[in-house]
């Protein structure tokens, strides 16, 4: 597929260059620093040295004195309290953070997770019964719950007293909660508004520690847990989240959890964890569990105290993440099958495939891997208790979640946000809602959203890549949204002796410039590139660069983007 390549503006000449003296780094460096809203000395310090000294006061965050008030009160009476999470990585790591703090200080504690069949996302009326028949009088709800004002107000009816922690985007109406904890609801001064479920979690037991004196290094033994919310959910890494993932991302590489820790031997790599390898390698496999089977094993994994009992969920996480994969290969083969013999569907601007036996949850699995192939917005939908259930995902720059608001009259609900969204119709509307979608995007799509775009941070010469210039670009990291590793361009560039591939689609080679040394390249999906790549032909390359280790040796290795011959 062909991708645009559009090289970023680059930053106020000035403030660079006085940036780059101050800090003694290269203009380049210093102008990507300026891109990302770093512009001074101080600022610098901030992002080159994340702190626990940079999280922000908990009790700016509204309803933070309530909350704390609340389970004050529930401890003093002995009253039951119920922790109540979504089942996908951020909430289940959110669970597993509050339950474990609150749990080593008060035993009437426990902890529901909803079935993602039975009850679906969020707060269900089925939970909400559970805690009252069981007499739990709070409910602590992460990462969900500022939408659902019907089932609060059903709880109020029977005496739950719920605490909401949520980083979604409220609705017109707040809950009525004893307390709701969202940097995104109206009259929050809260500094930072894109914390993850978890974080927000996080929060909750800082304010906690810090009213009852309780040292923040009883805190910190949780940043494992909130760096793998912030990794997974996609949150912006910028600002607290990007502290946040620094610190846990140092834990898991130095201390990390009983659970975290298996997790890590499951998946075959157990030290120099990135963003990246959270994302890739422990991600999926919490996830699996409330995909496939259920999400309470994730959380029993987490918060386990003891290797024997953690591995025993470990393994069979890692069961079920290979199932996951299993239908997950089935369905996308199935789905590509659809399009690709399909002429009205190959034409459209829009994706939208249906099959009543596809499994509910790899659907946002395939909806990411066909937006890949065919980059538009594509819905997958499938058949799930007398419902149809769908998964939607978009490209970038384009609004999915007002998309399904144009074709809300056919949806029974839907939620999400602007890349990824979930919705629930009536079977019969199914053939409707494929037009209207269709007619909705493609009225308010611009074209050039529908070409791939890789974004470039600047321009530069392979000669000045050299120790300085890699040892402060890793310091740009943790990488995530908004703050992405930067994409380099290089223009005319040769192969260095011969190209070849790895896998079936994957080139390896080394390249070069008159005067430069030679790097290193992977280049993932190139493989129909191959017989171009002769010696003595230039080309233009785009990039990020990365450690390459291989049997404890490490070198830099160009991560090619995108390839572009003369």
């Amino acid at each position: 597929m062909n991708k645009r390549w559009v090289l970023k503006d680059a930053a106020d000449a000035e403030t660079a260059k006085n940036l780059a003296a101050d800090l003694n780094i290269s203009t380049i460096l210093a102008n990507i620093l300026v891109q990302r809203g770093v512009t001074s000395f101080e600022e610098a310090r901030y992002f080159f040295r994340p702190s626990e000294l940079h999280l922000h006061d908990p009790f700016l965050m509204a309803d933070m004195e309530k909350a704390i008030a609340r389970i004050d009160e529930a401890i003093a009476q002995n009253q039951k309290i119920l922790i109540y999470g979504d089942y996908d990585v951020d909430g289940t790591t959110a669970v597993a953070l509050v339950y474990s703090f609150f749990s080593k200080r008060y035993s009437q504690i426990a902890y529901y997770i909803p079935d993602r069949y039975k009850e679906g996302y969020g707060i269900s009326t089925q939970g909400i019964d559970y805690a009252a028949e069981n007499g739990f009088s709070l409910i602590i709800a992460l990462d969900c719950g500022i939408k659902s004002v019907d089932k609060i107000a059903y709880a109020n009816t029977l005496g739950v007293d719920f605490i909401i922690c949520d980083h979604h985007l409220p609705g017109d109406e707040l809950p009525d909660a004893v307390a709701t904890l969202d940097p995104k609801r109206p009259q929050c001064d809260y500094p930072y508004k894109e914390l993850s479920g978890c974080g927000i979690g996080f929060k909750l037991v800082q304010a906690y520690a810090e009213i009852h004196n309780i040292p923040f290094e009883e805190v910190a033994e949780y940043l494992d847990l909130v760096a793998i919310s912030v990794a997974c959910d996609i949150v912006h890494v910028t600002g607290e989240n990007r502290v946040l993932a620094h610190l846990g991302l140092a834990k898991i590489n130095a201390a990390p959890c009983v659970g975290v820790k298996m997790l890590m031997e499951v998946a075959g790599k157990s030290k120099d964890y990135n963003i990246s390898d959270v994302v890739f390698q422990l991600g999926p496999r919490i996830n699996a569990a409330g995909r496939i089977d259920d999400a309470k094993h994730a959380v029993q994994l987490l918060i386990a105290c003891h290797e024997d009992d953690a591995r025993e969920k470990g393994d069979l996480i890692n069961l079920r993440n290979v199932e996951r994969k299993g239908h997950d290969q089935q369905i996308t083969d199935e789905a590509l099958s659809i399009i690709d013999n399909d002429d009205v569907l190959i034409a459209r601007k829009s994706t939208v495939v249906f099959n009543d036996n596809w499994h509910k949850g790899v659907i946002g699995i395939v909806a990411s891997r066909l937006t890949e192939k065919y980059y538009r917005p594509t819905v997958v939908l499938t058949r799930s208790n007398g419902h149809v259930a769908g998964s939607a995902r978009s490209v970038l720059g384009y609004d999915l979640y007002e998309a399904l608001c144009g074709c809300s009259d056919l949806l029974i609900q839907f939620g999400g946000h602007k890349y990824a969204a979930g919705l629930t119709m009536e079977p019969e509307n199914v053939p409707a809602f494929i037009e209207k979608f269709e007619q909705v995007v493609s009225s308010t799509i611009p074209d050039e959203l529908l070409v791939q775009q890789i974004s470039i941070d600047a321009e530069i010469d392979l000669a000045e890549i050299e120790p300085k210039f890699f040892r402060i670009l890793n310091q740009f990291a943790p990488f995530g949204p908004e703050n992405m590793a930067p994409v380099f361009m290089t223009r005319n560039v040769y192969v260095s002796g011969a190209a070849g591939l790895v896998g079936a689609k994957h080139i390896k080679m080394f390249v070069m410039q008159p005067g430069s040394p030679s790097f290193s390249c992977i280049a993932f999906n190139h493989g129909e590139l191959l017989p171009e790549l002769k010696n003595g032909v230039p080309f233009d390359i785009c990039y990020t660069i990365e450690e390459n280790v291989w049997r404890e040796q490490r070198s830099i290795q160009l991560n090619i983007k995108g390839i572009r011959f003369k």
